[in-house]
């Protein structure tokens, strides 16, 4: 199984963070690779909300995810399971760090490639993963920091 961390200190409390990353309309702008987000049922939003992600892997390669929201604490924690051609667990962890600051922590759970093929791949996978999760992170702190108006030392922007 793959495992990947990365924490960040971002330019705004814990609530505006949780707040824009919790909103599906802003999803696409900040998870890597996400063209779009549609409900998949009810509810629509926290635990056991659903959605169909359309995907562009690599820049080029199109296809369809369901995406689970399968942990949700308000303002601590959102759980994402992608299930489909792209599989595993994006977690986005909120902690205050003091005033108008948070703390974002990404991690990404995915499991091995498989096959002779996906044994030879593996650094490539493990590499692609962490550049997605990085970028993930941070298009997240970029957009959570202009919804909020401060950049990272709480400056009006």
């Amino acid at each position: 199984m793959g495992h990947i961390r990365i924490a960040c200190d971002v330019g705004a409390p814990v609530e505006v963070a949780f707040a824009y990353a919790q909103a599906r309309r802003h999803v696409p702008g900040w998870m890597y690779g996400v063209a779009a987000l549609e409900p998949a049922g009810e509810p629509d939003h926290g635990l056991g909300a659903a959605y169909t992600a359309k995907i562009l892997l690599f820049g080029i390669i199109r296809t369809k995810v369901t995406c689970e929201i399968t942990e949700f604490r308000q303002n601590a924690v959102i759980g994402y399971t992608l299930r489909g051609r792209v599989y595993g667990t994006v977690t986005l962890r909120f902690d205050p760090l003091g005033y108008e600051r948070s703390v974002l922590t990404s991690e990404a759970d995915y499991p091995p490639p498989r096959g002779v093929l996906g044994r030879l791949c593996h650094g490539l996978v493990d590499a692609a993963a962490k550049s997605a999760l990085r970028r993930t992170e941070s298009r997240l702190r970029r957009e959570i920091e202009a919804f909020h108006g401060t950049d990272l030392v709480g400056r009006i922007a």
